[in-house]
């Protein structure tokens, strides 16, 4: 085996889609299902206006394979459009001005503009309204399987209820050990494990870099009733406060928390779930009297909230594709397209370069 892959959510698999026409790649999934974790559990939703320079850059590199995959990917559409709309309330105006800075495409909308997109808007309690009209929503288990069905076509191979226990450097490279006994070699392993980054790391002898899991609530509830919110934007605090959205004939409702936890497989709370409800209704008229349905996931963040992707100078063949974060769906195309070509250490553009250098994962090795 060329590349052993460590984690079978969006990063590891995508990056598994790039690799595997041109070597030999497993990966390994710790659940008994590829994208188990944050993965299956996230918003769906393609923001190029969301993160950072980097992660807006990458992101951008993936809207035209999401608007038009590539033959045999899919036969049903990866995105379908809807506009965000920031919320700008009075003492977060320069929230705003640094969005716009930042993205001058937004648009402007006052408070009454706001409120013809989202009729539940109440308009006095808002500054101003910032519309982008490129984004949209994801079909993330079209997407998930779509590189699978890819990458096994490939030759890939997808290792369920591999729980890796063991890292050991040997002649051939990497020998990885799992918890139910089975092993495997590789010259270069990646870790994609998701909150589980720095645990890995140990496996391997490696320092931790620092990465923190924040959970992340959400919610489904019934939209207002005479009104059809299909067509409403997603709407979001400017200063990522809460966020709501429709949801096949429903509403989803997110306080945007950032809880810290430990690895796990993440529940939501009561707190958080009363916390997005007061929130949402603070700026919007809407009676929940019940909750359909409550999750939560782990959105994993390095320690300046950018993307860790390369390899690792403390130990040869010991690749990082760590800190999505809550932009690892959205950025997967762009991003995996780009951790490929440094794997295999291929040329790079000068714009590639500049990436990579922000990635790095020297630049948390003390």
């Amino acid at each position: 085996m060329d590349v052993l892959i460590v984690g079978g959510g969006i990063a590891g698999v995508s990056l598994a889609y790039q690799l595997a026409p041109c070597c030999r790649v497993a990966v390994l999934e710790a659940e008994s299902q590829p994208g188990f974790h944050a993965t299956g559990r996230s918003a769906a939703y393609f923001a190029p206006s969301y993160g950072n320079a980097t992660v807006r850059a990458l992101t951008a590199r993936g809207e035209h394979f999401y608007r038009s995959p590539p033959s045999g990917f899919t036969d049903i559409p990866l995105m379908r459009q809807r506009p965000a709309l920031f919320l700008v309330q009075g003492h977060q105006h320069a929230v705003a001005e640094k969005q716009l800075a930042e993205t001058p495409r937004l648009q402007s909308l006052t408070p009454a503009q706001v409120k013809e997109y989202v009729p539940i808007i109440r308009p006095e309690t808002l500054e101003a309204g910032l519309l982008d009209s490129t984004g949209g929503d994801l079909d993330v288990d079209a997407i998930l399987q779509g590189f699978l069905r890819q990458f096994r076509h490939s030759g890939g191979r997808l290792e369920a209820d591999c729980r890796v226990s063991q890292l050991q450097k040997v002649p051939s490279g990497w020998r990885v050990t799992c918890a139910d006994g089975r092993q495997f070699e590789a010259g270069i392993v990646v870790n994609a494990a998701g909150a589980w980054v720095d645990e890995l790391a140990g496996l391997a002898g490696l320092g931790p870099l620092g990465f923190a899991p924040l959970r992340r609530t959400a919610l489904v509830v019934d939209a207002p009733p005479g009104l059809d919110c299909g067509t409403w934007p997603l709407a979001i605090d400017i200063a990522e406060q809460f966020y709501f959205k429709p949801d096949a004939g429903q509403l989803l409702l997110s306080p945007a928390n950032e809880t810290p936890s430990e690895p796990c497989d993440a529940q939501p709370e009561e707190l958080e779930i009363a916390e997005a409800v007061d929130r949402i209704q603070q700026v919007a008229e809407l009676t929940v009297s019940k909750v359909n349905r409550a999750w939560a996931g782990l959105r994993t963040f390095a320690p300046d909230r950018s993307f860790v992707v390369g390899f690792d100078p403390r130990s040869e063949g010991f690749f990082w594709l760590a800190g999505q974060g809550g932009y690892g769906v959205q950025a997967a195309p762009g991003l995996s397209a780009l951790a490929a070509r440094l794997l295999m250490e291929d040329s790079l553009s000068e714009e590639d370069q500049a990436l990579a250098r922000a990635m790095a994962p020297v630049r948390l090795i003390s």
